[in-house]
């Protein structure tokens, strides 16, 4: 008998999205599945749309406003599969995602296999999903896979990962202290790493990352002090994670690099908080060098200070990803009208 698969579907005002989002988690060529849809108390028509795909394997829940994290874990605590797939409710799977993960393979929900794939980001139309490999496009070994997150400073998104029940059970819950970090899931795959055995990279599996969702909590938060003490902490966890399984100089000297990358986004003006930087550095058995900051925005740090040069940076960035969103917008509109002739 087939593996039964949770496809876990946190959802909080994406009524734009959620029909299809469940859709691809319908097509899934693995036929033994079951989806699980938790709306987060959601204002907009989420919650009735989710409702119209209910049936015996597709269950949807609402619950009063939570934040993504406790989304997860309603999510996972009605979840009875022998592994979990998780999906944000503006993602996409591939039709044959899953079978790529498991056929052929005897990994079984007791296994310590963490199960990585390809990914590509978009906007409207996933068919022009950018696939950009990085250092972690490859089968790893726990220490191996966050030392090339921390010093490449990449990333995969929570879809590309199918996380058996061991491994699931192993890391425990979604920290919602974590939630206004905006690195609630780099912490979680720390976690799920670190209790792995290896990770196993596979080539065929595809899924896709919508970008610039416009109301998601990348875009709806500046650094504020609240964001920045639930980044700190995630940080730290996610080091404390990396030493659990191999405390040595090179995992320090990751951590380090990790640190030194992320410096510039505490600059606020007062010094107080960087000196847990300096002081966390020592401990780690290095040092860190003052925070820079690109020569675009010196000019305004200069004048205005940290905060300023740091909001022109992520508004900067906004303004970038409005208009590549809107070219997508135009090229699939544009497709569609070519295809209805």
């Amino acid at each position: 008998m087939q593996d039964l698969v949770s496809i876990l579907i946190p959802a909080y005002n994406a009524e734009q999205w959620i029909g299809e989002t469940i859709r691809s988690a319908l097509n899934q060529t693995w036929s033994r599945k079951e989806i699980v849809v938790v709306d987060d108390g959601s204002s907009d028509g989420t919650f009735n749309i989710a409702k119209s795909f209910e049936s015996g394997n597709v269950k949807v829940v609402w619950q009063a406003n939570a934040g993504a994290c406790n989304a997860r874990n309603k999510a996972l605590s009605l979840a009875q599969g022998d592994y979990i797939q998780w999906l944000d409710s503006d993602d996409l799977l591939h039709p044959d995602k899953i079978s790529h993960q498991l056929n052929g393979a005897e990994w079984g929900r007791n296994s310590r296999i963490l199960l990585t794939c390809t990914w590509g980001r978009f906007f409207f139309g996933h068919e022009r999903a950018k696939m950009v490999p990085d250092s972690l496009w490859q089968d790893l070994s726990p220490a191996d896979w966050i030392i090339r997150k921390f010093m490449d400073r990449v990333w995969m998104n929570p879809t590309v990962w199918l996380v058996s029940r061991r491994l699931t059970e192993l890391a425990g819950a979604w920290d919602a202290r974590l939630a206004l970090s905006g690195d609630d899931d780099g912490e979680y795959v720390c976690r799920l790493v670190a209790a792995s055995e290896r990770v196993k990279f596979v080539q065929e599996a595809k899924c896709y990352y919508r970008n610039g969702v416009v109301g998601s909590l990348s875009w709806r938060m500046g650094e504020s002090a609240d964001r920045l003490e639930s980044l700190w902490l995630a940080m730290n966890l996610s080091f404390n994670h990396l030493r659990s399984i191999e405390d040595s100089d090179r995992t320090r000297g990751a951590c380090l690099c990790y640190l030194q990358s992320s410096m510039w986004r505490f600059c606020q003006e007062e010094p107080a908080p960087l000196e847990r930087f300096y002081s966390l550095a020592k401990e780690l058995g290095g040092t860190l060098q003052p925070p820079k900051i690109s020569w675009k925005y010196y000019p305004i740090k200069q004048v205005f200070g940290w905060r300023a040069a740091n909001q022109a940076m992520r508004n900067w960035r906004r303004i970038k990803a409005i208009v590549h969103k809107e070219v997508d917008r135009f090229l699939c509109n544009k497709s569609a009208r070519r295809t209805s002739y």
